[in-house]
């Protein structure tokens, strides 16, 4: 018997706090992008505009899932929840990975798939700006997001990223910073807000 060629398998790694506000753990992108979008949701008060929270699969494997639901759901804007790559780790050099943990979360100027529209980026560092959220720019990512998806469905739709600093991704043990989860949070709370009065 034993395990087949297409079968489910994982890592047997636990979730652990392994400091004041430093966890680990397995697949953490993008669970963690899902935890910002659901805490996002229970602190959105009031807003003037329509929000949708999706949960997409298949972003690893071709942006699959934001494809068909940026499609069905015709958004006129678009922000994707995601984690990226923390550099400041032993061997990686500054101008290959900048981010870092605990600096607050990741702002998305351009990767691979995405430059982040004007109108986005600025109502995102806006909101930082004005909220005192402190946040990171990123450029030059070989990898995408979501919102590569997003921006290029029906006609076109204005997108960007907030991304939470995680070392070791794509390992069983990533870690990051739970002060930059909230950080994260707070800043996409704050931009949602600030929606109707940028687009």
């Amino acid at each position: 018997m034993g395990v087949k060629i297409g079968d489910p398998v994982g890592f047997d790694i636990k979730f652990a706090k392994i400091g004041k506000d430093i966890v680990i753990g397995k697949a953490l992108d993008d669970r963690v992008g899902c935890a910002v979008m659901i805490e996002v949701v229970r602190q959105l008060k009031k807003t003037d505009c329509t929000v949708y929270a999706v949960g997409t699969v298949q972003e690893e494997v071709g942006l699959r899932g934001a494809t068909t639901a940026a499609f069905g759901i015709c958004p006129d804007v678009g922000i994707a929840l995601d984690v990226t790559v923390a550099g400041d780790v032993p061997g990686v050099k500054e101008v290959d990975a900048p981010i870092k943990m605990k600096k607050g979360p990741s702002i998305e100027v351009a990767d691979a798939g995405l430059i982040t529209h004007p109108k986005v980026l600025r109502l995102l560092v806006d909101a930082a700006e004005e909220n005192k959220i402190p946040y990171q720019l990123e450029a030059g990512l070989p990898g995408s997001t979501d919102a590569a998806r997003i921006s290029l469905s029906r006609e076109g739709v204005p997108s960007g990223v907030i991304s939470v600093p995680t070392r070791y991704i794509h390992s069983p043990t990533s870690m990051l910073s739970l002060d930059d989860v909230d950080k994260a949070v707070k800043l996409t709370v704050a931009a949602i807000q600030r929606i109707p009065k940028h687009f």
